[in-house]
């Protein structure tokens, strides 16, 4: 198993992706960002992460077409993706899920959500306060 906690997160918000980062370094994460999809498979394509916190409605590509096209490329597994949303209707979840996400949180998100998240995917042994 990869002992490396390297995380990329892809959003179009400055803010979002600056309060993601703080939550994933206190968690051990060496993190990177992505202003959206197009990036971010540019990433992905330098230095595989292992997690992925995903944006799902970003310009130049959007979230679901990332997944796809790093599904396609990278295989059903790695990186892990967790889609990071604003998206609640339960059809765009199963969209994402079937697309190959592993996880999907809403916006806005704290630190109590993302770690929970991180505990289930199996990237934290427990949750820590």
């Amino acid at each position: 198993m990869e002992s490396e906690m390297t995380c990329l997160v892809v959003d179009d918000s400055r803010i979002v992706r600056k309060a993601a980062r703080r939550i994933l370094e206190r968690r051990g994460f060496s993190v990177r960002e992505a202003e959206d999809g197009l990036q971010a498979l540019e990433a992905c394509r330098e230095a595989l992460p292992r997690l992925v916190l995903l944006d799902w409605n970003m310009p130049v590509m959007t979230g679901l077409e990332f997944l796809q096209a790093a599904r396609a490329e990278f295989g059903p597994d790695k990186p892990i993706i967790m889609l990071c949303t604003t998206e609640s209707e339960l059809e765009r979840i199963v969209t994402a899920l079937s697309a190959g996400a592993q996880e999907y949180i809403m916006k806005p998100f704290d630190d109590e959500i993302i770690t929970g998240k991180l505990v289930q995917l199996g990237l934290l042994e427990e949750a820590e306060p």
